[in-house]
């Protein structure tokens, strides 16, 4: 990686890009200390402090600590993340839509404009519903209708703001703009994470405590990345024949091909998905003043995985199970709607293309859809994995949890290695133009 990034520094165009990339971060950066006028920027980080919550960990990490101290970016791209995600699950249930994915580029620019548009549309609701929700609360200095409008308008345009640079940065930087963004909030939260770690583990111990602590933290870290550039790299490759066929005077086809189906189909989402559908009853319970004393707030206190694998209260991890089997659903979920073993097995049929040993059409469709399965349930395990060991060191050792760790560094390693990729292509193209030019 590091070797690419030499020899890409070394080419001016792509220098170029670098250096756009870093200033458009930069931006970033400033904005995310940049607090909303009228506001309380400590209410949001004492609010949840009191809470013994960690519905709002994982999102806070997505806006680099934005969200708590309330700065104009303070929803971030999440209003983005969220609109595309709708998008594409309208692209399964609206025909139009799907034909218009299927278009090529027009119809890909037509799904963009309509995701920006849902973005500032959503970004507007969050504003709204936080500044009129918690306005009263004490988030606004004086409570009245002016300052409400100042805080919508600002976390709105920070907001679309946000997806904008994220776009120049697809189109003008090194690409994967939005991921970029989205690498650069959680990475920023690292110091802080350091310095809980060093409170934790490090502070006002020996010489020998310090250095076994530290080995076995970056062991487990090394262990935890190692699995999931694995994890993200995996793929079980199907293996694809092309028949012969004459066009005109020549005879064309006969080559042999395959079909990547990734271990993990499905990326992050699943977790995502999961674990918002498990935080959602806890955070409603924070406003209605739930008896936690109660049958109903035990079964709460068992969704909010702050109290998971606490030794003095083992009954609670039983929501554990419950997140569990909701990860492994929506991976299946997830999968399902992207992935069309059925669409996959006409387009080969049309071609000319068959998996050797398995029948065009239908038997190839259940054939891919069978593999498909077994698969998935791999890649949920290997989620399992990477979503639970942060919760088991939170709970064990009463430390917060790591925005670096679990379902953040599943980001992390995606990115990194997408945009590496990314940096090599555009290296791979120029020196083929120039080659050309030669």
């Amino acid at each position: 990686m590091f070797k690419t990034l030499r020899n890409a520094w070394n080419i001016v165009e792509i220098r170029k890009k670098l250096i756009f990339t870093f200033l458009m971060l930069i931006v970033i950066r400033f904005g995310s200390e940049l607090p909303i006028p009228g506001v309380r920027t400590d209410f949001f980080a004492s609010f949840f402090a009191n809470q013994s919550n960690d519905a709002f960990g994982f999102f806070n990490a997505m806006t680099g600590g934005s969200f708590s101290s309330l700065s104009v970016f303070a929803l971030s791209i999440t209003p983005y993340i969220t609109s595309s995600i709708i998008i594409q699950l309208l692209t399964i249930a609206i025909p139009k839509l799907e034909e218009m994915q299927k278009e090529g580029e027009d119809g890909r620019r037509k799904i963009a404009e309509y995701t920006r548009y849902l973005t500032v549309g959503l970004a507007l609701l969050e504003s709204i519903a936080m500044a009129v929700g918690f306005g009263g609360q004490g988030l606004l200095i004086q409570y009245d209708v002016w300052s409400v409008l100042i805080v919508v308008v600002t976390m709105t345009a920070g907001s679309a703001f946000l997806m904008w640079i994220g776009e120049r940065i697809t189109e003008n930087g090194v690409g994967n703009g939005i991921s970029i963004v989205l690498l650069f909030n959680i990475v920023s939260s690292l110091p802080e994470d350091v310095n809980t770690l060093y409170l934790r583990f490090l502070y006002g111990q020996n010489i020998g405590m310090i250095v076994i602590s530290v080995v076995i933290m970056l062991a487990i870290a090394l262990a935890m990345i190692v699995f999931v550039v694995y994890l993200n790299d995996g793929e079980r490759r199907i293996p694809v024949q092309y028949s012969k066929k004459m066009v005109g005077r020549r005879m064309v086809g006969g080559n042999a091909s395959n079909i990547p189906l990734k271990v993990n189909t499905a990326g992050v989402m699943p977790v995502i998905f999961a674990s918002s559908l498990m935080s959602f009853p806890v955070v409603i319970a924070q406003f209605i003043n739930v008896d936690y004393n109660s049958i109903g707030g035990t079964i709460l206190l068992m969704l909010n995985s702050s109290y998971w694998f606490r030794p003095a209260m083992p009954i609670y991890s039983i929501g554990l199970v419950i997140y569990l089997v909701l990860l492994v659903f929506f991976a299946y979920f997830y999968t399902s709607i992207t992935f069309n073993p059925l669409e996959i097995a006409d387009n080969m049929k049309k071609q000319g293309g068959f998996i050797p040993g398995i029948r065009p059409g239908k038997p190839t469709s259940d054939y891919l859809q069978k593999i498909l399965n077994y698969i998935i349930l791999a890649g949920a395990v290997g989620l399992m994995v990477v979503a639970v060991v942060p919760i088991i060191i939170s709970g064990l050792f009463s430390v917060s949890r790591m925005s670096f760790m679990g379902t953040s560094l599943i980001i992390i390693v995606s990115v990194i290695l997408e945009t590496v990729k990314a940096i090599e292509s555009q290296m791979v193209v120029r020196n083929y133009k120039g080659f050309l030019n030669d």
